[in-house]
């Protein structure tokens, strides 16, 4: 590999070990992707964006760059939308129930009163650790379980299916069961 990137030479001190490291790390990072990088610059000079960018470098960087911003209850709450049967139906009137539930569940988990965090809710739903500065593609949806007591999540499809309980108490503990049960791909 060194040779590939130009830096094969013979080292006689710690000092000329430095400069081969330096010069490998910047071939494989800029010199080897140049050809990657002007494509992108050349992409971002279309409709003269990329000189916008340079005069206004804030102006675009909460879409650009990810920042870690503390997740929060209300966050979690508005992201999710929930698919509710037909008003006035007997599901609907347990559906909401449960949505009541999901939202005190949520502050539980951003007061340090439940046993994971919201970013422990979000992991297991989508199998992210935090938003994303561009926002979540499907849209996260909440759907509802007649047939099991914990909760269930297709991070595919960004799908989070609540289970419909008769108290909150049990929800709270059938949600911190699921959700501490499914490490969620390794990330933990």
């Amino acid at each position: 590999m060194l040779q590939t990137a130009g830096c094969l030479r013979h080292v006689a001190t710690v000092e000329e070990k430095r400069e081969i490291v330096s010069d490998y790390l910047k071939w494989y990072i800029i010199d080897r992707n140049s050809s990657v990088i002007d494509r992108f610059r050349e992409g971002l000079s279309t409709l003269e964006f990329l000189t916008a960018l340079q005069q206004h470098p804030t102006l675009l960087a909460s879409a650009l760059c990810h920042s870690e911003k503390q997740l929060t209850a209300f966050d979690l709450e508005i992201l999710f939308k929930p698919d509710l049967s037909p008003s006035g139906s007997n599901r609907r009137l347990k559906e909401s129930q449960t949505m009541g539930y999901w939202a005190d569940y949520l502050l539980d988990c951003e007061e340090g009163q439940a046993a994971v965090s919201v970013e422990d809710v979000l992991m297991f739903a989508t199998g992210l650790s935090s938003l994303p500065p561009s926002g979540l593609e499907p849209l996260p949806q909440i759907e509802f379980l007649d047939d099991s007591p914990f909760p269930m999540a297709k991070t595919c499809t960004n799908s989070l299916k609540l289970p419909l309980l008769d108290s909150y108490t049990l929800f709270k503990s059938q949600m911190d069961f699921g959700i501490q049960n499914s490490p969620g791909f390794g990330c933990f």
